[in-house]
């Protein structure tokens, strides 16, 4: 499988003020508490600059399933995550929403569970073994995305 995080284009466009999935400027605020970078993956140190922003991880045109949520991003320029592998804080989710998207970015519903951070990587590679599911998100158990999970 191949894990990465929100491309730079779309990191950069929101760190130089771009509009979020709102239409509004990214927020800036120092971390607090367990804050994930949805670029580089990597979890956001207390008191470090940050961006709030709000997020819609599809390509192409709107549709009825191209959900959006907020998502934390470094204030400074960091390196895109991009991994076989999810990151190793990951297993620390009490609970994750995990699903898998067709081609045409629809949700397929027979992909979609709740796990605990542990089971995620297996449940990520147990989607894509389905024909029909072309990617897979995890998000978190408030529905912020995570990350994008390909076949490798």
């Amino acid at each position: 499988m191949r894990v990465t995080g929100i491309p730079t284009e779309q990191a950069e466009h929101f760190r130089t003020g771009g509009a979020d999935a709102n239409g509004q400027a990214p927020q800036a605020l120092r971390a607090s508490g367990r804050s994930p970078c949805r670029h580089c993956l990597g979890l956001i140190a207390d008191g470090e600059p940050m961006l709030v922003l709000n997020y819609r991880p599809f390509d192409g045109p709107l549709q009825p399933y191209a959900e959006t949520g907020p998502i934390f991003l470094h204030q400074a320029a960091c390196a895109r995550y991009d991994d076989a592998k999810l990151p190793a804080w990951f297993t620390g989710f009490d609970a994750a929403a995990i699903r898998g998207y067709g081609a045409n970015h629809w949700i397929r519903y027979e992909t979609g569970a709740i796990v605990s951070g542990p089971e995620l990587a297996r449940t990520a590679e147990q989607i894509l073994e389905n024909e029909n599911a072309a990617y897979v998100h995890i998000r978190s158990k408030f529905g912020c995305f995570q990350c994008r999970v390909d076949r490798a």
